[in-house]
């Protein structure tokens, strides 16, 4: 039991410790590799850096849920890219002509809608089929993206409204808001996951679904509920960065998964189920895009970029693996 107190302290307090070697490296490599005159570390650019995190981060606390519960769910992009389309198209809708500017609060709505109807779908699936939830995402990452490309002749979806332009650039003290949201879900999912029934019932299906089941958990109600939240979020995601942006393209959200994923699980979040923590991927989130524009910023490509995100997250996976193994044979003893 101490054992495993300390490796799941040590996961928890790694990512932060990661972030703080990135932040010293870039900082210091920068001084003499920078291909801007601007210091890595100067406020404007953490603070830019925070808002150009929110995309994946808000959809990564839906992720990190979900693979506590242990599944996975491969269609966050494709859910992305789709609601967006939904969100900016509905606002030219002739039905909707009459309301001005009331059409906004009515488009975000039909777009959260769609994220939580498409994230009922792989829940339902996964628990009346009883298919492993990276086959049944997987069939729906293609055939959600496929409708993506139907819906608009594989055509960009444009409609920019000044109205919501100035309502996603809003800003509290400086900070603007996509951050602010990205901030206050992060809370809330931290406090649903650590203070309510469902989060404490989360972790348990995780490690252990038989036991979940004999202690009267309704696992597959629950396993979709949570599969709607990440559709939710996934939602609020496209909702939060294409509020500003007006124009959605057919393969935007692509990998998205992947980012995502990458964020999760190096904040921590076992691959298997049973543990994580939304405030340690929150961390993952930051730690990755210091890498990218940290790297950017001492002017290495994209290509670099992935190879060397890629290569950390296997380090964390073989490291994590090592961790468990290790506790596992302490126990043994």
């Amino acid at each position: 039991m101490h054992t495993d107190r300390k490796t799941k302290l040590f996961k928890q307090s790694a990512i932060w410790g990661f972030i703080v070697i990135e932040l010293i490296f870039f900082s210091v490599a920068g001084h003499f590799f920078s291909v801007s005159d601007k210091a890595f570390m100067d406020g404007a650019n953490m603070l830019l850096l925070f808002k150009q995190s929110a995309p994946i981060g808000i959809i990564a606390l839906g992720m990190t849920i979900v693979m506590i519960n242990g599944n996975i769910d491969l269609s966050v992009g494709a859910t992305y890219a789709l609601c967006a389309i939904i969100m900016l198209d509905s606002m030219t809708w002739p039905i909707f002509a009459g309301l001005g500017d009331w059409v906004i609060p009515v488009a975000w709505l039909l777009a959260l809608g769609t994220g939580m109807i498409l994230g009922l779908i792989n829940g339902f699936i996964v628990w009346k089929t009883g298919v492993d939830a990276f086959i049944v995402t997987l069939g729906s990452m293609l055939g959600f993206r496929g409708l993506v490309f139907m819906y608009n002749g594989e055509q960009p979806t444009s409609h920019l409204n000044w109205t919501l332009v100035d309502i996603a650039e809003a800003d509290l003290f400086g900070i603007e808001t996509p951050t602010i949201v990205f901030v206050v879900f992060t809370i809330l999912i931290w406090l649903l996951m650590t203070k309510t029934v469902h989060g404490r019932n989360a972790y348990a299906i995780g490690d252990n679904r038989e036991a979940a089941v004999n202690a009267g958990i309704k696992v597959g109600p629950h396993m979709v509920l949570n599969f709607v939240l990440i559709g939710f979020l996934a939602a609020l995601s496209a909702v939060v960065f294409y509020s500003a942006s007006g124009s959605v393209n057919p393969n935007d959200g692509t990998l998205y998964e992947l980012w995502v994923i990458t964020a999760v699980v190096l904040g921590g979040t076992k691959l298997i189920g049973g543990s994580g923590s939304v405030i340690s991927t929150f961390g993952g989130v930051i730690a990755i895009q210091l890498l990218r524009k940290g790297l950017g910023h001492i002017g290495a490509d994209t290509a670099m970029v992935n190879l060397v995100i890629g290569l950390i997250l296997i380090a964390v996976l073989f490291l994590d693996k090592q961790l468990n193994r290790k506790g596992r044979e302490e126990l043994k003893i």
